[in-house]
């Protein structure tokens, strides 16, 4: 295979729309919600900060430019395994050290939305998941797996993205054997739609949050807050997720992209 021209393609179909890129990522500012955790463990991640420091006057006549105060995992984001007590030991499962070659890599989206709407604390079992292959064809080596809830369109308000009450937050996610289903496949990494990788119930499972846990533990990656998944095929899209070069980093916010047949 001629993989310049190959590439040559693929530049002339982005040029003409045949591939259209679609955007995964919800809006970075100070109104993005934020995960909330137990007053016993640490302090919440402050809210995202934005600092003018010059906008075409004194300070700067001819540029505009800001700086930011954010968490790693803030808005749509990557999780690296360092992020997790079980990939802490992994030299290279920082935001620095991952090879950027993993980044990269065909997405298989499965459609749990309906469910989700039904049951805020639906559950993506493994049984879900080879009904998804039958239909769609397997999940492969190298592939990222995302969950798809339309809790997106949650996300302009942080109560109802968080969706938490007394008992706590209610939100989809995947079992502990479906997470250590996919690490069988040795998928890339696994995303959803909700403000982070594991269901909101997860805290109770065994082991506590299996998306974080076995996902790190395997050098495997998450990303939280997606958007627009509902966008997605099934099967065929190619799914950009780079967080930004952090020294020593365990997350980042991202732009995640997604390159899709317009045909």
């Amino acid at each position: 295979m001629d993989t310049q021209k190959l590439l040559g393609e693929v530049a002339g179909q982005l040029l003409s729309g045949a591939i259209r890129v679609v955007d995964l990522s919800a809006q970075l500012g100070p109104d993005t919600p934020l995960i909330k955790l137990p007053p016993e463990l640490a302090v919440d991640t402050p809210k995202v900060e934005i600092h003018n420091i010059s906008r075409y006057d004194k300070n700067g006549p001819w540029w505009a430019w800001n700086w930011l105060k954010l968490g790693e995992h803030s808005g749509t984001h990557f999780d690296a395994p360092q992020h997790w007590i079980s990939g802490k030991d992994y030299p290279d499962g920082a935001t620095d050290t991952i090879p950027a070659q993993n980044f990269i890599g065909p997405v298989n989206v499965i459609d749990c939305s309906k469910e989700a709407a039904a049951d805020h604390d639906f559950l993506l079992t493994v049984d879900h998941i080879k009904a998804w292959e039958a239909k769609h064809g397997a999940i492969n080596a190298g592939e990222w797996v995302v969950m798809r809830t339309d809790w997106y369109k949650r996300n302009g308000s942080e109560a109802e993205f968080l969706n938490a009450d007394e008992t706590g937050p209610h939100t989809p996610g995947p079992t502990a054997e479906a997470i250590q289903f996919l690490i069988s496949k040795d998928i890339k990494g696994w995303g959803s739609e909700t403000i982070g990788t594991d269901a909101g119930k997860a805290g109770g499972m065994e082991p506590p949050f299996p998306a974080h846990t076995l996902m790190h533990k395997a050098n495997r990656y998450g990303l939280a807050s997606l958007c627009n998944l509902d966008q997605l095929p099934p099967k065929g899209a190619i799914l950009i997720a780079a967080p930004l070069k952090i020294e020593h980093g365990t997350g980042s916010p991202i732009r995640a992209l997604a390159l899709v047949s317009n045909g």
